[in-house]
């Protein structure tokens, strides 16, 4: 049977390989964040990845979070240059994908900016991923881009487009459908949203990441992301997608501020998938 690996993002994970390891088997996940702090040729790399291996929890990622569309020259190559070391770290311990988001030409590194949706801002990300796959060649790991609601990709149109422009066999698809879900269409239709970006693109999808989204009522329009099972994603639509690839998707809770959030989090995801019958390791 194909199975969810469920994981979280948890608070206080990185201090040792010991200390991750205990977090992840205490909410009984089988997939994990490889913690942002420890860097190629660090001592202690090949002691996280043996402890993954005897205890079967999948490296689903490595984080590569900086701003390689930095109007700031010396920003974007320092920036370019960190995604090329995690790609190779992420190929070193075995992770599923390298996740970044494509940048921003603002002032703030994941933030909006007018030429963000500009045909420059598309060539860019194509160059600048290229030239990190290209610079990594990675065997068993993959460069993937989060989608963000103000750049590329930010829907599953430019998401196609840019696989096929950047045109490297180890760029994949990074899903985090909260970040997509930019109207209140998009809000009350999101179950389709999901099945239709799964459908085109689940081949190409190497982790995911789980959150929730709730429509305010102040106008214009408010979006705000909230634990899962706060808000209005649909989760029997996400999980059954998934579980329909083949293939053991992790599935990674992210942004809560403490370990109860987490709880409540890892509870509500399972009881949805129980009632989907959806496997959740």
């Amino acid at each position: 049977m194909v199975v969810i690996r469920l994981g979280g993002a948890i608070v206080d994970q990185g201090r040792s390989p010991e200390r991750w390891l205990e977090m992840i088997k205490k909410y009984g996940y089988s997939a994990a964040v490889f913690p942002g702090n420890v860097n190629l040729g660090d001592p202690e790399v090949h002691e996280y990845v043996r402890l993954a291996e005897e205890h079967n929890v999948c490296i689903a990622e490595v984080g590569a979070w900086s701003n390689p569309l930095s109007p700031d020259p010396a920003e974007r190559e320092k920036a370019i240059e960190h995604c090329i070391s995690k790609l190779a770290l992420a190929d070193e311990v075995g992770a599923l994908c390298c996740v970044n988001i494509a940048g921003s030409f603002g002032d703030s590194w994941d933030g909006p900016h007018a030429k963000n949706f500009t045909q420059e801002a598309f060539d860019a990300i194509v160059e600048s991923v290229r030239r990190i796959i290209d610079a990594v060649k990675p065997k068993r790991s993959f460069y993937t881009l989060e989608p963000m609601p103000w750049v590329y990709p930010y829907s599953t149109e430019t998401y196609l487009e840019l696989i096929e422009a950047i045109d490297r066999p180890q760029f994949a698809v990074h899903f985090d459908p909260v970040n997509m879900i930019t109207s209140p269409y998009l809000y009350y239709h999101n179950g389709e949203f999901l099945r239709d970006f799964i459908r085109k693109l689940g081949p190409y999808i190497k982790s995911c990441h789980a959150k929730d989204i709730v429509l305010g009522g102040k106008l214009t329009v408010h979006l705000d992301e909230v634990r899962p099972g706060l808000g209005e994603l649909d989760y029997a639509a996400f999980l059954t997608e998934l579980a329909k690839l083949g293939t053991e998707v992790p599935l990674i809770i992210e942004h809560l501020e403490s370990e109860e959030e987490y709880y409540e989090a890892t509870v509500y995801i399972r009881k949805v998938a129980a009632d989907c019958r959806v496997k959740i390791i």
